[in-house]
């Protein structure tokens, strides 16, 4: 359906948030792909008037905005000419590989993109951590029971916690390996193979800790800019989902300075420059490990537009203009409030409209947006943003246990 499309109230807010602006690309380039863009991000679009690469989803996206579409001659033009490049979503990225082939861009999102790379590029900072790659047809032959358990499964390259396992036990691991032999059968999750590589995948220790996503750009001398700081909260420690994310003035100002520091350090490594990137890491007694970087985007399916709800920051505008936001002033009166992201995560496929929203929402005390998608293809409901008190943070507690049946119709 289309219905996620269409035009209604403008979710576009009058950004006047305190920022420094410096140079930049007049004209940045912007790649929209499936599955999803949302409204906030596509008027901003609308109303910036930033260039967008034309392609059959764009042009189906521009039905409903005035887009300012660009073919793909003009568009590596502009790429070729040092403008800076935001994807909506690592579909996105076979494009930038087709047209950009000879470019530093290419070489860094590789360098991201493939987890054992990482691991391998990261291992001077990291000299102890324990990981292995192993080709999927390698895996059933692989013996673990003399490694160190709990350790992660992942493929080399993924994307929204696909193919991810805790392996606790021989058992665990026998289990992964039939499950990922199944989908292997059964021809992938449905996403590109530059997306989710299942050929190879890593085994690497389980990074203990607390789990945060960080979207950050580095700008044009590797100088890392924090624009987005979500804690990733669990129901369990066997849970790899992504169902609750919350910020706040005490999650950003508690990480933020630490983080920056973390991403000079990485960045003396990757040498990366006028690049964003959505980071996942873990803190475990104030050691900061990375779980993986996702290059040329920030959090997946436009919800990095959380920052926008908490703190009145349009991250992508921040990105493609240069501009720094001043914290200390964003933060002050955000005393005491805690801003969520829910991802509404499917069990199974069931039809959107089988959901029951409005139930949904009377279970919290503030909705400041309730996306809902009806995209069959896409392993979720919606996504539901929300503004908590002290008082009622047992309803964050209680969406992250449940499986939303309770929900459905």
């Amino acid at each position: 359906g289309r219905a996620f499309l269409q035009k209604g109230p403008s979710p576009l807010p009058q950004y006047s948030f305190h920022a420094t602006p410096t140079s930049a690309p007049e004209f940045p380039m912007i790649l929209l792909d499936r599955p999803y863009v949302s409204r906030h991000f596509l008027a901003y679009l609308e109303h910036s008037r930033q260039p967008v690469l034309e392609t059959p989803f764009t042009v189906e996206l521009a039905r409903d905005y005035a887009l300012n579409l660009v073919n793909d001659a003009e568009a590596e033009r502009r790429c070729r000419a040092g403008e800076r490049l935001y994807t909506s979503s690592e579909n996105a990225l076979e494009w930038i590989h087709a047209h950009l082939g000879d470019r530093p861009v290419v070489r860094h999102i590789d360098a991201m993109k493939d987890k054992a790379a990482l691991r391998r590029l990261l291992a001077e900072v990291y000299p102890d951590f324990f990981f292995r790659e192993i080709p999927a047809r390698a895996l059933r032959g692989t013996d673990v029971s003399g490694w160190k358990k709990p350790f992660i499964l992942k493929p080399s390259v993924g994307f929204f916690s696909l193919g991810v396992y805790t392996i606790a036990s021989d058992a665990d691991w026998s289990a992964a390996v039939e499950a990922i032999e199944g989908n292997l059968r059964a021809g992938g999750e449905g996403f590109p193979a530059s997306v989710v590589d299942q050929s190879m995948f890593l085994a690497e220790e389980y990074i203990s800790g607390d789990e945060f996503a960080v979207d950050v750009y580095f700008d044009g001398e590797g100088e890392p800019v924090i624009l987005n700081i979500f804690a990733h909260r669990f129901a369990s420690p066997e849970d790899v989902s992504d169902r609750l994310y919350v910020t706040g003035k005490e999650v950003i100002e508690a990480n933020k300075s630490r983080f920056e520091a973390f991403f000079r350090q990485v960045n003396a490594l990757m040498g990366v420059r006028d690049f964003p990137a959505h980071v996942e890491l873990r803190v475990d007694n104030g050691r900061i490990l990375p779980i993986e970087f996702n290059p040329m985007r920030f959090a997946g399916l436009c919800t990095t537009d959380l920052a926008s709800f908490a703190f009145g920051i349009n991250t992508v505008d921040c990105y493609l203009n240069d501009r720094k936001p001043d914290f200390d002033a964003l933060l002050q009166g955000k005393e005491g409030k805690t801003y969520a992201m829910v991802i509404l995560n499917k069990a199974a496929p069931v039809p959107s409209s089988a959901f029951d929203y409005e139930r949904l929402a009377g279970r919290f005390q503030k909705i400041l947006e309730l996306r809902k998608v009806d995209m069959p293809e896409l392993p979720a409901f919606g996504f539901v943003f929300t503004e908590t008190d002290a008082a009622h943070m047992g309803e964050l507690d209680t969406i992250l246990q449940s499986d939303l049946t309770e929900f459905l119709r």
